[in-house]
């Protein structure tokens, strides 16, 4: 498979980026890691005559900590967050997450901002920080920032609420609350994941004060099942009536659809086993 031509430009800063977004409109693309976009152009699922590579903008880079919240620029590498000592050090469980995505090249070149604003339905990163209530920072040239949950950032399979020539710039991952333990895990038969799962959980005089629990991979968006945090909320951490209860209301939220994975009740049960596994491990 070889690439169509293209015109590559590079932006250093979000303003040129949005120039040029502007001049060549609906045949121009944002490219930083390309390993999705790349990869839908050797297969002819997708073209666009000029890329604006966003790679060079210092705004868009970095990896800092800003009182309770970890910011991780949108070019930062899957590899540079696994590495961070910054993330080590403040969320060692999202770089635990990072180190499993995907292989070793696709970490070196890919990034979590190409992530998310790829929105693929089978990814790793989106259903941690929606466990973890991130938040990304968005700007167009000329233009404040604006923030937003993770949640209503990501719309749809491949759409997201970024607007005409905006850029993402950062994720805003907050510090898990003092006590809690968040612990990410996922099923993969090929390369994407089949399931994936984020649960965190904060236990006090034996019983559940605070759960929170994301399932993704099998169905359009990663989702936050708030009906199953609730169940589990109040009850012993071993509770396995409780823990039933919540499989089954965080597979019914998911949503799962059809597809080269599973039918919708095999994925339904992938759900029910992993949030179970994954909030045991939480609570231990």
């Amino acid at each position: 498979m070889t690439l169509p031509p293209f015109d590559l430009h590079r932006a250093t800063t979000v303003e040129e980026a949005g120039e040029l977004l502007g001049r060549y409109g609906d045949d121009a693309v944002v490219y930083c890691g390309g390993t999705e976009l790349l990869l839908l152009y050797k297969l002819g699922f997708a073209f666009y005559g000029h890329l604006v590579d966003v790679k060079p903008i210092e705004e868009l880079a970095g990896i800092q900590r800003e009182n309770g919240t970890v910011v991780i620029g949108a070019t930062a590498t899957h590899r540079e967050i696994e590495r961070s000592p910054v993330v080590l050090d403040a969320i060692p469980a999202l770089a635990e997450m990072e180190r499993r995505v995907a292989n070793i090249r696709v970490r070196n070149v890919g990034t979590l901002g190409g992530n998310l604003c790829f929105s693929d339905p089978h990814s790793d990163p989106a259903t941690f920080l929606l466990a973890a209530e991130a938040g990304v920072e968005c700007r167009q040239a000329g233009a404040p920032a604006r923030r937003l949950p993770i949640r209503d950032f990501l719309v749809g399979p491949h759409q997201t609420a970024l607007e005409a020539g905006e850029l993402l710039v950062s994720v805003r991952v907050p510090l898990p609350p003092a006590g809690a333990r968040i612990v990410h895990r996922k099923l993969a038969f090929h390369e994407r994941p089949a399931v994936t799962v984020c649960c965190l959980a904060r236990v006090e005089d034996c019983a559940v004060a605070e759960a929170r629990i994301a399932v993704g991979s099998v169905g359009p968006v990663p989702v936050r099942a708030t009906e199953a945090e609730r169940a589990l909320t109040g009850k012993p951490p071993d509770d396995g009536v409780a823990l039933a209860e919540a499989g089954a209301l965080a597979a019914e939220a998911a949503r799962p659809v059809e597809d080269a994975n599973g039918s919708v009740d095999y994925k339904a049960n992938l759900v029910r086993v992993l949030v179970a596994r994954t909030f045991r491990e939480a609570t231990a």
